[in-house]
């Protein structure tokens, strides 16, 4: 792919929540903790007290093996949790409930893959296992985490259920490693077990080395403009390293998003750190072929299908389809303007040109914004119409977007109707040629200089003129002036 950059290794670790399960992984506490009082969505499993046990939740298994089929896995027949030993704040068991691929341990899918598509090429990036843990509770720092003077902890997050998706370092570059992140997001989200846009659901620790380095991970990466500025300062500060003949040092270093830079953390564990064991309160779980058919024939329409259905039922463009399926959001936006609409090539231009320039200079998403399918068919049947023009549309575009007032509003809070009237429109255009002597003259001798003349109408009334009556009508006066200059033919 374009921009890959050959001594360069990236595989993620993607920590996603399922966030559309109602209640933790292990106990029955709820799991929409954002907003929450800091720890009071706790029971004595999640906090790891003695005596208490934990209890799978049956659904997350479903919603999980759902994802390993899309990530085109091998689901295990049978899957076993295991214990990761670590002392830290934010797990008050001193252990997490997780999986393990080695030792005896089997989790819950491996050898699966995506593509990814970067300027017409396509790239593989293969997937080494898929499986379930508990999410550990929150660190709050004051300040950056190597400046904080102390750290709080809320135990509200600590066993909310964690897909956890582990890549093969196929990477090459910062940008493969955003966009492997947007079509997993794309995925899960289509899937209905994922919705991207809370906060902290979903987290990502990069594995990243150069030739002549050592493997150095990187935690705490939030989003995907944040795994590309991390990325890309970890591979200067490594290759920085290097070409001083100062060797790169396995560690674990902690990105900085206010600062935007990396800070080291400890060195990097190794995996025998863990004492990895069997975990005692749960038995294997025993996964039939049944059981996965079952949860194959419960899938909805994924992104790659969603593009082909986009082409085959409304007649779109490969590029269209693709770019409007990129995002769940983006593409039932489109659906639910069809419905109201059935232009679907004129909404695709207006949502891939205006409304997603708008979201993507202002760094928002979709649904930050507050305007609706409703608004933007509205504005396009206006133009339709003839009530305004397209360049008036572009105008209101942006207040639709932020404020979410319809368009027929704002045209007639600030009078932007557009002008049909040609009495009107013939005596402003009187006063265009009037102020304009020069440009008169140039048009009467170059076509192409009559196209200052009709933009000089056009900005006398605020872009309010029909364009095409204003063409017609500057291109008639035009005619009748240079056939005032024509000497009479003799008889």
């Amino acid at each position: 792919m374009s921009g890959a950059i050959e001594d360069i290794k990236i595989g993620l670790e993607v920590h996603t929540q399922l966030t559309s399960l109602k209640t933790k992984l292990f106990c029955s506490c709820p799991a929409d903790y954002r907003g929450k009082e800091p720890n009071t969505l706790v029971c004595p499993v999640c906090l790891g007290l003695p005596g208490a046990l934990p209890v799978l939740n049956e659904r997350a298994v479903r919603y999980a093996i759902m994802a390993a089929l899309a990530l085109n896995c091998k689901i295990s027949e049978r899957m076993v949790f295991f214990r990761k030993n670590y002392y830290y704040p934010d797990l008050p068991k001193n252990f997490q409930i997780s999986q393990y691929d080695r030792a005896g341990g089997v989790p819950l899918a491996i050898d699966g893959y995506l593509y990814i598509e970067d300027q017409g090429h396509s790239k593989r990036i293969n997937i080494s296992r898929v499986h379930l843990e508990e999410d550990p509770g929150r660190l709050v720092h004051i300040g950056p985490i190597d400046q904080s003077p102390y750290t709080l902890v809320d135990y509200n997050r600590s066993g909310i259920a964690l897909l956890e998706i582990v890549t093969a370092p196929d990477m090459s570059s910062p940008r493969e490693a955003r966009l492997f992140l947007q079509k997993l997001r794309n995925i899960l989200e289509h899937l209905g077990i994922f919705d991207g846009s809370l906060e902290g659901s979903m987290r990502c620790d990069a594995n990243i080395s150069l030739a002549g380095g050592m493997r150095v991970e990187v935690k705490n990466i939030t989003s995907f403009k944040e795994v590309e500025r991390a990325l890309s300062f970890e591979i200067i500060r490594q290759r920085g390293l290097i070409e001083k003949g100062i060797a790169v040092k396995r560690e674990t270093r902690h990105w900085d998003e206010i600062r935007r830079i990396t800070v080291s953390l400890r060195t990097k564990e190794e995996e025998q750190d863990y004492r990895y064991f069997p975990e005692p309160d749960l038995v294997p779980v025993v996964i039939s072929k049944d059981l996965i058919e079952e949860i194959r024939a419960e899938m909805p329409e994924l992104p790659d299908e969603r593009a082909k259905r986009f082409m085959r039922m409304y007649g779109l463009p490969k590029y269209d389809a693709e770019v409007l399926v990129s995002s769940k959001q983006l593409a039932d936006f489109f659906e639910e303007c069809v419905k109201l609409y059935n232009r679907p090539k004129e909404i695709s231009n207006w949502m891939m040109s205006d409304l997603l320039r708008y979201l993507y200079e202002n760094n928002l998403e979709l649904s930050e914004s507050k305007i609706t399918p409703q608004m933007l068919i509205d504005m396009i049947r206006l133009i339709d119409e003839g009530v305004i023009s397209g360049k008036i549309a572009k105008r209101i575009l942006p207040e639709m977007i932020v404020y979410g007032r319809s368009p027929r509003e704002i045209i007639e809070r600030e009078g932007l109707i557009k002008i049909t009237d040609e009495t009107l429109l013939g005596e402003l255009a009187e006063r265009v040629f009037a102020e304009n002597p020069k440009a008169v003259r140039d048009a009467l001798m170059d076509e192409k200089a009559v196209h200052f003349l009709i933009g000089q109408l056009m900005r006398l009334t605020r872009g309010k003129a029909d364009p095409n009556i204003a063409n017609k009508i500057v291109r008639e006066k035009l005619q009748k002036v240079k056939e005032s200059f024509e000497e009479p033919k003799p008889n």
